[in-house]
């Protein structure tokens, strides 16, 4: 039997890549529906609401167990079965979730569907490895804006259905759209040799290594990290803000705001095209300065609607093209360790958002709005040391790679020739 055949860059068509963006952002969507809806959940199955919070936990860590134990199969699998396959395995549970007799038998199936909600995790890197080295910046940041798309739409989304049709019916329609899409994935996604072999014990324990070796990605992954508690500290402190005094409202109106993030859809492009052109670090600079400006705002709009909406614009935008430019820097470090690559920045950025989360609360009963505020700002002023201080060092393997550089057998890391060249090359890779 005939071994399959590299694909092209130029297989990453328009289509294509909205379809990867589409798929991205309803598999994310899966991690988020019962999130607004634990008092509907907790009332239909007679469980106390506290008991219910255990939904989101459960769901959460699935999803941390996936990222790790699942994602890294993209360096090893062919990707056009392995992503259809977790669809249905998603399915699966949603279908699970949707005729969920009890509390427990619903806890269990969520951590099942986080642990195999995870194909946008996978679909993310094999859209680099699709795509033409000119334009891999953009076409990652138009999926990676379809993953932003499915967290702040779910939550509207599933509180529109199940005010409509029950709680149920969200997770037996997220169901079927999971079937379609793997079936549309399996015929979309051309056939794709493994970029490296190797056992799976070992393929585990490399997504460490990979990282180790590359200082590029260390302080990257750092970068997305603060991103994600930044991001996450903001929204969750958001919903004490607005659900108390002066505002109180309601918890639909608090998910209309939501919508205003979408606004990081856009800069998600911007922040691909920025990467394709030779940007990216001056670029993510001026994200987290653009970052820190939104936190002075919103230390102010503790009372001011206007003010509020203008922050969350402004937050989204800056730290969701952070965090693109910081994946396609990833994924330019090595062509076989890729979806290692993006284990180790999924993985960094649930615990940065946990960390967030876990400091809004504790940060709100402390000092309210001013100390989340605060923080917020302190956290930008860390991201933007890490961001001096990396980009002294040299980034040579992201221009190399990108160039379509020869890479060392094994790992993708490149060969000394290699980084030399790109040393001369790269505009970003001098010291400010």
């Amino acid at each position: 039997m005939a071994a399959p055949r590299m694909a092209p860059p130029s297989e990453m068509s328009c289509r294509l890549t909205f379809l990867f963006a589409v798929a991205a952002g309803v598999a994310i969507g899966n991690l988020y529906w019962a999130q607004p809806l634990l008092s509907f959940i907790a009332g239909d199955l007679h469980a106390a609401t506290a008991t219910a919070g255990w939904l989101i936990t459960s769901t959460q860590v699935g999803y941390a167990v996936g990222v790790l134990l699942l994602v890294p199969l993209g360096d090893v699998l062919d990707r056009r079965r392995l992503v259809p396959v977790m669809l249905l395995a998603s399915a699966g549970a949603l279908l699970l979730c949707a005729l969920a007799p009890s509390i427990g038998v619903l806890c269990l199936a969520l951590g099942v569907l986080g642990m195999t909600t995870i194909s946008g995790q996978v679909l993310t890197p094999l859209a680099g490895d699709l795509a033409g080295d000119a334009h891999r910046g953009r076409i990652v940041g138009t999926v990676g804006s379809g993953t932003l798309t499915g967290i702040l739409a779910s939550r509207t989304i599933s509180g529109f259905v199940a005010d409509a049709a029950g709680w149920r019916t969200i997770f037996a329609l997220a169901a079927l759209v999971a079937v379609l899409l793997a079936v549309l994935l399996y015929r979309a996604i051309p056939p794709l040799a493994p970029r490296t072999r190797m056992p799976y014990a070992q393929l585990i324990a490399s997504v460490g290594g990979v990282v180790m070796r590359e200082r590029a990605a260390r302080w990257t992954l750092v970068l997305a990290a603060t991103g994600f508690a930044a991001f996450s500290l903001f929204w969750t402190a958001l919903t004490f803000l607005l659900s108390g005094p002066p505002f109180r409202y309601p918890v639909a109106v608090i998910g209309m705001f939501g919508l205003a993030g979408l606004a990081g859809v856009l800069s998600g492009l911007h922040g691909g095209r920025l990467h394709d052109r030779g940007w990216s670090l001056p670029a993510t600079g001026a994200a987290w300065l653009l970052a820190l400006g939104a936190f002075v705002v919103a230390a102010f709009a503790d009372r001011s609607v206007v003010l509020i909406i203008i922050a969350i614009i402004t937050i989204d935008v800056a730290l969701q093209t952070q965090a693109l430019l910081n994946r396609a820097r990833l994924f330019a470090l090595s062509r076989e360790a890729r979806s290692r690559l993006n284990t180790a920045l999924a993985a960094g950025n649930f615990v940065g958002a946990a960390i967030g989360s876990a400091a809004a609360t504790t940060l709100w009963s402390a000092g309210g709005w001013r100390a989340v505020t605060i923080t917020g700002s302190a956290l930008c002023c860390f991201a933007l040391s890490v961001w001096t201080l990396g980009r002294r060092g040299p980034l040579v393997i992201r221009s190399a790679v990108m160039d379509g550089a020869a890479t060392d057998r094994g790992e993708g890391v490149p060969n000394r020739a290699t980084l030399a060249r790109g040393a001369r090359r790269a505009p970003d890779s001098n010291p400010p």
